[in-house]
């Protein structure tokens, strides 16, 4: 491989082509109008304006992207997260045009990116599941299979997450009531109204298992992560490892996504996501995500190894080297995501341009920014400019270096959430890690109301 086309924008093309110049890889970029003069188009050899902001005009759409690859004479494309990076046309298309898709297959990707096919799929390798159905189409029938498992109960999207498409129900009636809602939310994000059923776990966490495969069966993991802070459903804390498990726990945490993806030959980065029970300490299969994670970088600090980087050995078909027992782990890191929006007026979406960027520095820390001073933060994109990242040799001392960092962190121009986050790093709760999915829900009240500037 030679040069590459990064299909996105952000971090995470700045994160990419850092990647591919350390490899020797020529890199391209790909960029609307509205980041036509970004820090990603700083960091790369050749920027092309694709089309304008929206992205539907520009980041979606395959065949100029495609025509984009071929003319700069690239031979793969990196399609980072986000917008097409678990589209199966999108890989399907690239291959097609004789490239290489940083990724899974589009079959692979087809195949898991459904929820329901990959309940399938991890049903067949014998990965624990939690008690819920196949698609349920009425609310007499979810009804029906609700009294079965059991309240409280959980609909899900089967053709997407964030949050769409997910009600709780602690009764029938409250189930018959949110049913078609929860459909026609997922209608309108996935175009797809698809729904199944989950037994709701109360106090549960969100693992999840890095994993990498060389697309011929071999699979390696690269330990878990917990990433249980959560706002509506959105990640905003990552930590590795989890901290919360027993030995014995964690190796069968990582047997079930590592047998998962070797049953379907995987190729590249995935994440195999779970709930776990602190109360049972059970742990039960969510979904895959064909793609590397935002917080892919707390998995690279206590593994020593950069994530992008076999991304592109693999894409390039040199030897996948990697063996499980040649993998270890050391310290603890945890990232926090840097968000253009004001939490204290409703989490609203602040646009703009930044004025005054100080960034934290020293042993330790790690920042992966798509901003600068004087970048202008459109408001056309995700509100993610930055992530904090943090490691020590434990815990307790990664939280005090990053409530050190975030004090000094100062943006200006725009609002961000970092006054949030130098609240919840001091939360007894998170020091404590007795947290679960829905704890910042409850708790951002009373963090907002005790932020400072």
């Amino acid at each position: 491989m030679e040069r590459l086309l990064i299909a996105n924008r952000g971090e995470i093309a700045v994160r990419v082509a850092r990647s591919a110049r350390e490899r020797g890889v020529h890199t391209v970029l790909a960029a609307s109008e509205a980041d036509r003069d970004s820090l990603a188009a700083r960091h790369v050899d050749r920027t092309v304006v694709i089309g304008p902001p929206a992205s539907a005009a520009s980041y979606l759409n395959i065949p100029l992207l495609i025509h984009t690859a071929i003319a700069t004479g690239c031979q793969a494309v990196h399609p980072g997260f986000g917008f097409l990076s678990e589209r199966a046309d999108f890989a399907d298309a690239v291959e097609e045009a004789g490239l290489v898709f940083v990724g899974p297959r589009g079959e692979t990707i087809r195949r898991i990116g459904d929820k329901l096919g990959a309940r399938e799929v991890a049903r067949k390798a014998g990965v624990p599941m939690a008690a819920g159905s196949l698609e349920v189409k009425t609310v007499e029938d979810a009804l029906e299979i609700a009294a079965g498992i059991g309240y409280p109960v959980i609909t899900k999207a089967s053709a997407g997450g964030g949050g769409r498409g997910m009600k709780i129900a602690r009764d029938a009636e409250e189930l018959a009531a949110t049913f078609d809602t929860a459909a026609r939310e997922a209608e309108q994000a996935f175009g797809d109204g698809r729904l199944y059923l989950e037994r709701f776990v109360e106090r549960a966490r969100h693992l999840e298992v890095q994993v990498f495969g060389d697309g011929t069966g071999q699979v390696v993991h690269f330990g878990e992560r917990d990433c249980s802070i959560q706002r509506r459903h959105q990640k905003m804390v990552e930590e590795a490892p989890a901290q919360l498990l027993t030995a014995e726990t964690r190796a069968r945490l990582h047997e079930a996504a590592v047998a998962l993806l070797r049953a379907i030959d995987y190729r590249g980065a995935g994440t195999v996501e779970f709930l776990y029970d602190p109360d049972t300490d059970d742990f039960f299969f969510m979904e895959v995500n064909a793609r590397l994670q935002v917080e892919h970088p707390v998995s690279e600090e206590v593994n020593g190894i950069d994530l992008v980087d076999l991304q592109l050995i693999i894409a390039s078909g040199d030897e996948f080297h990697w063996d499980q027992e040649r993998i270890r782990q050391s310290g603890h890191s945890i990232e926090v995501r840097i968000l253009a929006e004001d939490p204290a007026d409703g989490f609203r979406p602040s646009p703009g341009r930044i004025t005054h960027w100080k960034t934290p520095e020293g042993d330790g820390i790690r920042l992966d920014a798509a901003v600068e001073a004087g970048s202008f933060v459109p408001p056309y994109y995700d509100s993610m400019i930055a992530k904090l990242i943090v490691t020590a040799e434990d815990r307790p001392a990664a939280i005090a270096r990053l409530a050190e960092a975030l004090d000094d962190f100062h943006v200006e121009g725009i609002h961000t959430n970092i006054p949030l986050l130098r609240q919840l790093v001091r939360a007894r709760d998170f020091i404590d890690n007795t947290t679960s999915t829905r704890w910042l829900d409850a708790a951002a009240t009373t963090l907002i109301g005790r932020n400072t500037p």
